[in-house]
């Protein structure tokens, strides 16, 4: 058989490959082989599929820096073969890995699409199928020139597809499990994929993909709240090594205006820790500038991480400390969109 296109697909791990132990009720991964059988669909494509599994299966929980680093080098020494690439993945650290990915994969040219399921892909009522078939065709769908339709991270979940470093977990029981709060879909799919080609990013097509295997975790996110506590505060900032701190804070970037959080905030900042505020609310963005208590987090040093989420500000420190020893040239592109992930 003659193919169209030729698609990766990198088997992680997650509910999607998962079957229920009779005797415990648990769900436990079983061989991917097993997950390709029930999705005999497959074989009509004109794409085709090749495949590359974890051996055992991570359970998302188990993500980290290191395996995304796996992932990078595995996508990296495998683009020239394929149009596309796409990544079972569990759902509950899926967008830290999109997210991730995004940054480590710079001027991306083709599709890397990570999705997964709710509900295991044997099971009468899962929505793996889908999910599955769809990403799929995404990751090999071009223009009449050839080129990617979709050249950027993303996730397809339930019908839509997302940028992967604009998304987030919302759902743990609905099949709507993701959401964009901040970004449009890509696209959504119903009898037809349709396409917002707006939306998506423009690569340098001029230039190669440049993959990046380096990242620095020395990062921590603490959450503001009524009653917070100054030791407990100062405890977190003086952590060996630490370089940054994702501060989630209310509404559009508020804090407390207690003298001794400023202060303490401010020190850190001076003392070459980042410190970015990223809201606690799901849409919306941070405006520093708006209420008198986000203006003193400004005066204290701390950086607006606008609109983005949780996930890909982690991420994107992970990313920028593996490259830059120098806080200001960390801050500097903190505080840019270098991979569609915020507006600002």
């Amino acid at each position: 058989m003659t193919y169209d296109n030729n698609v990766l697909l990198i088997y992680t791990g997650g509910t999607i490959g998962m079957n229920r132990n009779p005797q415990t009720g648990a769900l436990e991964p079983f061989k991917f082989e097993h997950l390709l059988s029930n999705v005999p669909e497959l074989a009509q494509f004109s794409t085709h599929i090749a495949t590359y599994q974890f051996t055992p299966p991570i359970d998302s929980s188990n993500m980290s820096p290191r395996l995304w680093i796996e992932l990078t080098h595995i996508i990296a020494d495998n683009y020239d073969k394929y149009d596309g690439f796409v990544i079972l993945h569990g759902t509950d650290t899926m967008a830290f890995t999109a997210s991730a990915l995004s940054y480590m994969l710079e001027n991306l040219t083709k599709p890397v699409i990570l999705t997964g399921s709710q509900l295991p892909i044997g099971q009468l009522r899962t929505d793996g199928k889908e999910n599955l078939i769809t990403s799929i065709e995404i990751a090999s769908a071009k223009h009449p020139d050839g080129r990617a339709i979709m050249p950027e991270v993303g996730i397809y979940f339930n019908g839509h597809l997302m940028r992967g470093n604009r998304t987030t977990k919302q759902s743990a029981d609905n099949f709507n499990a993701f959401e964009s709060f901040n970004y449009p879909h890509l696209a959504d799919a119903g009898v037809n994929i349709s396409y917002r080609e707006d939306l998506i990013l423009k690569p340098d097509y001029s230039k190669p993909m440049t993959p990046h295997f380096r990242l620095d975790n020395n990062v921590i996110v603490f959450t503001i709240f009524p009653g917070i506590r100054e030791d407990l505060v100062r405890h977190v900032i003086a952590t060996p090594n630490l370089r940054s701190i994702v501060m989630r804070t209310f509404g559009s970037g508020n804090a407390p205006q207690s003298p001794w959080l400023i202060k303490a905030l401010k020190e850190a900042s001076a003392n070459g820790k980042t410190i970015i505020n990223i809201s606690q609310c799901m849409a919306g963005s941070v405006e520093m500038g708006r209420y008198d208590t986000g203006y003193q987090l400004k005066s204290a040093g701390v950086i607006s991480g606008h609109d983005s989420t949780v996930e890909s500000a982690v991420t994107k420190l992970m990313y920028l400390q593996a490259r830059f020893s120098d806080p200001e040239k960390i801050r500097h592109y903190l505080n840019r969109n270098i991979r569609g992930e915020m507006c600002g």
